[in-house]
Protein backbone atom coordinates (compact mmCIF):
# COMPACT_ATOMS: atom_id res chain seq x y z
CA UNK A 1 0.00 0.00 0.00
CA UNK A 2 1.29 3.36 -1.09
CA UNK A 3 1.69 5.91 1.78
CA UNK A 4 -0.06 9.09 2.08
CA UNK A 5 1.28 11.90 0.08
CA UNK A 6 1.25 14.87 1.65
CA UNK A 7 2.78 18.65 0.75
CA UNK A 8 3.65 20.98 3.39
CA UNK A 9 4.62 24.54 2.93
CA UNK A 10 6.62 27.34 5.17
CA UNK A 11 3.94 28.07 7.25
CA UNK A 12 3.94 24.52 8.50
CA UNK A 13 7.88 23.34 8.96
CA UNK A 14 8.71 26.71 10.30
CA UNK A 15 6.32 25.27 13.18
CA UNK A 16 9.03 22.61 13.82
CA UNK A 17 11.49 25.08 14.55
CA UNK A 18 8.92 27.49 16.68
CA UNK A 19 6.84 27.35 19.59
CA UNK A 20 3.25 28.64 18.32
CA UNK A 21 -0.20 27.96 18.15
CA UNK A 22 -0.32 24.44 15.62
CA UNK A 23 3.31 23.61 16.60
CA UNK A 24 2.39 20.54 17.91
CA UNK A 25 0.49 19.23 15.09
CA UNK A 26 2.34 20.63 12.92
CA UNK A 27 5.24 17.89 14.91
CA UNK A 28 2.68 14.89 14.78
CA UNK A 29 3.09 15.57 11.07
CA UNK A 30 6.94 15.69 11.26
CA UNK A 31 7.08 12.48 13.30
CA UNK A 32 4.59 11.07 10.91
CA UNK A 33 7.19 11.59 8.06
CA UNK A 34 10.03 10.36 10.41
CA UNK A 35 8.36 6.87 11.20
CA UNK A 36 7.14 6.14 7.86
CA UNK A 37 3.76 6.69 7.60
CA UNK A 38 3.44 9.45 5.48
CA UNK A 39 5.93 10.87 2.48
CA UNK A 40 6.43 14.61 2.68
CA UNK A 41 6.33 16.63 -0.80
CA UNK A 42 7.51 20.11 -1.38
CA UNK A 43 8.58 22.41 -3.77
CA UNK A 44 12.55 23.80 -3.40
CA UNK A 45 11.10 27.33 -2.31
CA UNK A 46 9.98 25.78 0.81
CA UNK A 47 13.37 25.51 2.12
CA UNK A 48 13.88 29.54 0.84
CA UNK A 49 10.21 30.62 2.87
CA UNK A 50 10.71 28.49 5.64
CA UNK A 51 14.32 30.50 6.67
CA UNK A 52 12.94 33.65 5.22
CA UNK A 53 10.08 32.92 8.25
CA UNK A 54 12.92 32.15 10.67
CA UNK A 55 14.84 34.52 10.15
CA UNK A 56 12.29 37.24 10.98
CA UNK A 57 10.55 35.39 13.73
CA UNK A 58 13.36 37.02 15.98
CA UNK A 59 14.52 34.22 17.63
CA UNK A 60 17.37 32.60 16.02
CA UNK A 61 20.91 34.12 16.11
CA UNK A 62 22.73 33.82 12.90
CA UNK A 63 24.59 30.68 13.64
CA UNK A 64 21.35 29.03 15.18
CA UNK A 65 19.83 30.04 11.71
CA UNK A 66 22.49 28.48 10.03
CA UNK A 67 22.35 25.26 12.03
CA UNK A 68 18.88 25.12 11.06
CA UNK A 69 19.56 25.16 7.68
CA UNK A 70 21.62 22.18 7.77
CA UNK A 71 19.29 20.55 9.61
CA UNK A 72 16.15 21.43 7.14
CA UNK A 73 18.93 19.74 4.38
CA UNK A 74 18.83 16.69 6.55
CA UNK A 75 15.30 15.38 6.52
CA UNK A 76 14.98 14.14 3.20
CA UNK A 77 11.70 15.38 1.92
CA UNK A 78 10.45 14.79 -1.56
CA UNK A 79 11.72 18.06 -2.85
CA UNK A 80 10.21 18.67 -6.16
CA UNK A 81 12.05 21.05 -9.31
CA UNK A 82 9.75 23.05 -11.28
CA UNK A 83 9.24 21.69 -14.69
CA UNK A 84 7.65 23.45 -17.62
CA UNK A 85 3.89 21.69 -17.13
CA UNK A 86 4.68 22.91 -12.90
CA UNK A 87 5.78 26.72 -14.26
CA UNK A 88 2.61 26.80 -16.49
CA UNK A 89 -0.02 25.54 -14.10
CA UNK A 90 1.70 28.22 -11.22
CA UNK A 91 1.51 31.15 -13.39
CA UNK A 92 -2.29 30.10 -14.66
CA UNK A 93 -3.58 29.10 -11.03
CA UNK A 94 -1.67 32.56 -9.43
CA UNK A 95 -3.37 34.89 -11.21
CA UNK A 96 -6.70 33.03 -12.15
CA UNK A 97 -6.94 32.42 -7.88
CA UNK A 98 -5.39 35.83 -7.34
CA UNK A 99 -2.40 34.00 -5.49
CA UNK A 100 1.12 34.48 -5.28
CA UNK A 101 3.67 32.69 -7.08
CA UNK A 102 4.70 31.02 -4.14
CA UNK A 103 1.71 29.89 -2.91
CA UNK A 104 0.75 28.76 -6.25
CA UNK A 105 3.61 26.26 -6.18
CA UNK A 106 2.30 24.53 -3.17
CA UNK A 107 -1.24 24.02 -4.63
CA UNK A 108 0.10 22.75 -7.99
CA UNK A 109 2.20 20.13 -6.66
CA UNK A 110 -0.29 18.79 -4.41
CA UNK A 111 -2.33 18.52 -7.72
CA UNK A 112 -0.23 16.75 -9.40
CA UNK A 113 1.39 14.45 -7.19
CA UNK A 114 -2.53 14.09 -5.96
CA UNK A 115 -1.45 14.89 -2.53
CA UNK A 116 -3.01 16.64 0.59
CA UNK A 117 -1.85 19.97 1.10
CA UNK A 118 -1.33 21.46 5.11
CA UNK A 119 -1.09 24.66 5.53
CA UNK A 120 -2.36 27.43 8.05
CA UNK A 121 -2.54 29.96 5.16
CA UNK A 122 -6.27 31.06 5.37
CA UNK A 123 -6.25 32.64 1.75
CA UNK A 124 -5.18 28.90 0.13
CA UNK A 125 -7.24 27.20 2.60
CA UNK A 126 -10.39 29.26 1.70
CA UNK A 127 -9.44 29.21 -1.99
CA UNK A 128 -8.61 25.19 -2.59
CA UNK A 129 -10.80 23.86 0.17
CA UNK A 130 -11.11 20.27 -1.78
CA UNK A 131 -6.88 19.96 -1.99
CA UNK A 132 -5.72 21.36 1.58
CA UNK A 133 -6.48 20.86 4.61
CA UNK A 134 -5.37 22.83 8.07
CA UNK A 135 -2.63 21.35 10.30
CA UNK A 136 -4.98 21.11 12.90
CA UNK A 137 -7.01 18.27 11.46
CA UNK A 138 -3.91 16.02 10.76
CA UNK A 139 -3.98 12.72 12.88
CA UNK A 140 -0.82 10.57 12.01
CA UNK A 141 -3.05 7.38 12.60
CA UNK A 142 -5.33 8.54 9.74
CA UNK A 143 -4.28 11.13 7.52
CA UNK A 144 -6.74 12.96 5.01
CA UNK A 145 -7.45 12.02 1.96
CA UNK A 146 -7.51 15.00 -0.56
CA UNK A 147 -10.71 15.16 -2.55
CA UNK A 148 -10.21 16.53 -6.38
Amino acid sequence: MEKEKIVVDASIVAKWYLEEEFSAQATELRDAFGTGKVTILAPSLLYYETLNALRYSGVYSEEELMMVGGALSLYGLKVMEPNKEMLEKIAQISISRDITVYDASYVVLANLADATLYTTDAEILGKFPGRTRHIKEFKSENPATPSP
